[in-house]
């Protein structure tokens, strides 16, 4: 068995830029979920809050401990993995000559790297058969965006954040019982569209985002608010 510690981080802004916050969780040697730590980062950007989580990440670690991290932000990853050294021959600009994009944050990661063995791991987001660890903080992350709260174990917070895929998942039938009946209010008045709560945050066609356990329905061919049903392309 390795002794490898196993981690994921995530960060989530409401708006982008808007209300952000940040998470980490940390399982124990059986892949469990041990601790974790989300804070608030009040008006911000996504990946802001992702690279404050890879961050406090490192900074709750000791200094040579071996640590797997999973992360579903491809930027955060690049950013310190692919992107750094070129960043630093170019005197902190990118290729197209622009300085680099929160450059503190990245500069605070690159010294915490240097006295740790890390390995990265990319998960994809908001899939039902996805990582677990990652579910968690990205659920951590969001009620801190949400609440603008810190919140953790070292906190007294006695329950690990459950993410929203099994917070709305139906209730189990018993065997030999008929399903429940949908009431009049499950669905869209005169189009038979389904009104159901969204399992993961997203994104409305209107641009607007939405939260998980929000209403949403079918909006042209994606999902989104209910009121923008109306205004969607009938193509």
């Amino acid at each position: 068995m390795s002794d490898r510690i196993i981690a994921a981080c995530d960060g989530a802004a409401k708006g982008n830029p808007g209300p952000a916050g940040w998470a980490w969780v940390i399982a124990d040697s059986e892949g469990r979920p041990e601790r974790w730590e989300a804070g608030p980062l009040g008006r911000a950007t996504n990946n802001i809050g992702e690279l404050t989580a890879l961050q406090r990440l490192l900074e709750a670690v000791e200094p040579g401990t071996a640590l797997q991290v999973r992360m579903d932000s491809q930027y955060a990853m690049k950013a310190v993995t692919q992107w750094l050294p070129n960043w630093k021959r170019n005197g902190w600009k990118t290729a197209a000559g622009k300085p680099v994009a929160n450059r503190e944050l990245v500069e605070s990661i690159d010294a915490l790297l240097t006295s740790r063995d890390v390995e990265f791991r990319y998960v994809p987001a908001h899939r039902e058969d996805g990582d677990h660890l990652n579910a968690i903080a990205d659920q951590a992350a969001s009620d801190a965006a949400t609440t603008q709260e810190p919140a953790g174990t070292a906190l007294g917070a006695a329950d690990i954040p459950v993410p929203a895929p099994e917070r709305s998942a139906p209730p189990r039938r018993k065997p030999g019982t008929a399903p429940a009946r949908k009431t009049a209010a499950a669905a869209a008045p005169g189009t038979g569209s389904r009104t159901l709560k969204a399992k993961f945050k997203g994104t409305c066609p209107c641009g607007r985002p939405y939260a998980a356990g929000e209403p949403i329905t079918k909006v042209g061919t994606r999902w989104g608010h209910p009121d923008c049903r109306a205004t969607a392309p009938t193509v």
